[in-house]
């Protein structure tokens, strides 16, 4: 499968094209493993909003059609150069949609039509308007789906980013999560971060005394060795410990790399399961203040800069 990403570079953006609409249909039914994808989309809002067209709102960020459809392209090649490296995910989580719209038009505009996926999205209470969201693929057949807000110990309801959870039939359990920024301070913030990790520790309780295997999957916006996952450590394993060693991460910040988008797991698949950081070239730059190369932002301030996004998608195998 890497001879044909490889040979996908040697040849023009039609040829290209043409064979991965030829390929899709074969990716999407690769072996038996499970395969699972997460990414932080960074503020992919839905262009025919009036308030960001107005530049009001959406943190004064505004997208045009042309740029939304761009994103929505970039994010589809991503997809098929997972799939040409690791096979086509049957799980895509995502974080920072704006709405059902944004979510069906990844699929509906772009190459992925071809590949059979469907979607679950829920709206939330968020101040910013941005929600997760979760793609499944031909193989997966949900059972159940909800979503659980974020409730702190006191029974308040923050108004963050809710838990979308999927149940399939063959008993796996999927859990997409956006936990609370950093943004007022790391001190300061931590509380609500404890509190996502709390309502995510009921919930892997729920899935569990249901006899599901469970696959949690987000940006948690705290390092693997945060005291926030405490409650979570004793419940669901980490699958992005090699990655810290090796001080590896998902987003830069001031030169240097933060592992905050992650997969846990629950104990009949942790022996199983092997996480990875994607990095296709096309999602990188030069980092021109600090030296290396970081993800291309979609945003330099409210300006759209052509990239897709500050974070690095993940990607997770799970052995059958």
């Amino acid at each position: 499968m890497r001879l044909v990403c490889h040979t996908f570079v040697m040849m023009d953006m039609k040829r290209i094209v043409l064979l991965l609409v030829f390929l899709c249909p074969t990716l999407c039914v690769a072996e038996d493993d499970l395969r699972v994808m997460f990414w932080n989309l960074e503020n992919f809002f839905d262009y025919r909003d009036e308030r960001a067209a107005a530049g009001e709102g959406k943190d004064d960020r505004v997208m045009s059609r042309k740029a939304f459809y761009s994103k929505c392209n970039q994010i589809a090649k991503t997809v098929l150069w997972a799939g040409g490296e690791y096979g086509m995910p049957d799980i895509i989580g995502v974080a920072e949609v704006e709405n059902a719209f944004v979510m069906r038009q990844v699929l509906s505009s772009t190459l992925l039509r071809k590949c059979g996926y469907r979607y679950l999205h829920y709206e939330s209470a968020d101040r910013r308007g941005i929600d997760v969201g979760l793609y499944y693929g031909s193989r997966c057949k949900i059972a159940s789906k909800g979503k659980t807000p974020v409730v702190t110990s006191e029974g308040d309801t923050l108004a963050t980013r809710d838990m979308l959870w999927a149940v399939t039939t063959d008993g796996t359990a999927f859990v997409v999560c956006h936990h609370p920024s950093k943004f007022s301070g790391a001190k300061a913030s931590a509380p609500k971060r404890e509190a996502a990790v709390e309502s995510l520790c009921r919930i892997a309780d729920s899935l569990s005394s249901a006899g599901h295997r469970i696959i949690v999957m987000g940006d948690f916006n705290d390092t693997p060795t945060s005291p926030v996952f405490g409650p979570l450590e004793t419940r669901l394993t980490n699958m992005s410990e090699p990655h810290l060693r090796k001080k590896d991460g998902t987003i830069r910040y001031n030169g240097k790399w933060e592992l905050i988008d992650m997969f846990w797991v629950s104990g009949g698949f942790e022996d199983k399961a092997a996480m990875e950081i994607l990095r296709p070239p096309f999602l990188m730059e030069r980092d021109p203040r600090h030296g290396g190369v970081r993800p291309r932002r979609a945003y330099s301030g409210p300006r759209f800069t052509g990239g897709v996004s500050d974070h690095l998608p993940v990607y997770l195998v799970v052995k059958k």
